[in-house]
């Protein structure tokens, strides 16, 4: 009796790694944390958010300086072989799931609920202002610029989606580094980006689901319904999750917890992928029940944060940088859009604030404040336009654009806030809190 030669190779185990490709992964690895480390922490002392220079790590060792200047290296240690390249994509998507989930463990739905009618005005007009912004510059930009899965329609959406988001890490670590997360405006400014947020991730998710199953209105009805479905389970979930982490409470030290709440994570992620949307929307809001559920203190979820926001997270912007081509601007086409993007990005989310903070019976330096936080888009834009890229909806030249906005933006935001502040009188209770803040600080340490 013959056996069949596919059977036989099927019956043969799957060969490990080869010892090159493992070679060329880990130094791989340890050039972009190495130098997103350093780059990250060079702009730190420039007063810029880390994420500008971890970006610049890719960028540095991607095609638009390192294969320039020294193209044997670049070629050896970047190899154009799809294997190698999704070997270290593995590594930059499970970063970016548990980036996005510590994001979603963040989200304070108390401070969402007390400061609910200001914030949702302003997050409203600051998501729909730059979103049809975004939407009109998609629909007159030329088919050349379109990604090789991108029609005018799907394009122009995810281009407004891209544009109306705001970064919730880069505002509170602004915040932060200038002492100013303790003010009203600038509670007010987290809350309002965390609905931003939030919606975000739902419109990409429609956006991936009209690109993975087409564009027509059922394919949006059915994303819709997927959403609806996902946030109603986030509900039910509540109380068997606390349960569960209940029971890995009582183990020693901080790691079963730590493993339970990626396991969540990522079955979380594998659940809206399955239904058609995005992964990254079943992490957000994985992250959210998690803390909303009661169930593990922050403190315990210490390690976690630092090795996501330490190690993977950098590696994942670095990794992304790696995508970028500077080189691509040099095209007038590019440039001309890149120019426009940008100027629209930037006047479709600060007026957006501003307007929703003025029509709240805020002040005018209070709205521009709101304005300059809210458009720091940051990591969250880079990425969506990973995503992007990803689905085949962008090409090297527009994910170059579209991170370059989220790098500029975030630069923006600092001198901008610290502007609108200077000119806003501290309160007794914003004094008050910022006492508490410094005491809580103290006693953590």
């Amino acid at each position: 009796m013959r056996t069949d030669p596919a059977t036989l190779q099927a019956a043969l185990p799957v060969p490990p790694l080869g010892s090159h490709s493992l070679l060329v992964l880990l130094l791989q690895l340890a050039a972009l944390l190495g130098l997103a480390l350093l780059l990250g922490r060079l702009a730190v002392r420039l007063g810029w958010p880390a994420v500008v220079g971890e970006l610049c790590a890719g960028v540095l060792l991607g095609p638009s300086v390192l294969a320039h200047l020294a193209p044997p290296v670049s070629r050896w240690l970047f190899p154009s072989v799809a294997e190698q390249a999704h070997l270290l994509d593995a590594v930059g998507q499970f970063g970016v799931l548990l980036m996005v989930a510590v994001s979603g463990l963040h989200l304070d739905l108390g401070l969402v609920r007390r400061q609910g009618a200001t914030a949702a005005r302003v997050s409203f007009f600051g998501l729909v202002v730059p979103l049809g912004l975004g939407l009109a510059l998609g629909l007159v930009l030329p088919a050349t610029l379109f990604g090789p899965n991108g029609d005018r329609t799907v394009f122009a959406l995810f281009l407004g989606v891209a544009m109306c988001v705001s970064a919730i890490p880069v505002i509170v670590k602004t915040l932060m580094d200038m002492n100013l997360l303790h003010r009203d405006i600038g509670q007010l400014t987290v809350t309002a980006g965390m609905i931003d947020d939030a919606v975000g991730w739902m419109l990409v998710s429609v956006v991936t689901a009209m690109v993975t199953a087409g564009s027509a209105g059922v394919t949006v009805l059915v994303s819709l319904a997927a959403i609806a479905g996902t946030l109603a389970v986030a509900l039910l979930v509540r109380r068997p999750l606390r349960a569960l982490f209940s029971a890995a409470r009582r183990a020693e030290g901080d790691g079963p917890v730590t493993a339970l709440t990626v396991v969540l994570v990522l079955a979380a992620a594998a659940g809206t992928h399955a239904l058609g949307l995005e992964p990254l929307f079943g992490a957000f809001v994985c992250g959210v029940v998690i803390a909303a559920s009661g169930g593990v203190r922050p403190a315990r979820l210490a390690a976690l944060r630092t090795v996501t926001m330490g190690v993977l997270g950098p590696l994942f912007l670095a990794s992304a940088g790696l995508r970028m081509d500077l080189t691509q601007l040099a095209d007038p086409q590019v440039a001309l859009m890149g120019a426009a993007t940008l100027a629209l990005a930037v006047i479709g989310k600060f007026a957006g604030a501003y307007l929703g903070a003025r029509t709240s019976r805020l002040g005018r330096w209070e709205a521009v404040a709101l304005g300059g936080g809210m458009n720091a888009r940051g990591v969250v834009e880079v990425v969506i336009a990973l995503v992007g890229l990803r689905l085949g909806v962008l090409t090297t030249a527009t994910y170059t654009v579209i991170v370059l906005v989220a790098v500029v933006t975030s630069l923006m935001a600092p001198p901008v806030i610290r502007m609108a502040m200077n000119r806003i009188e501290q309160t007794p209770l914003e004094e008050q809190r910022r006492l508490a803040h410094a005491g809580a600080a103290a006693g953590q340490a």
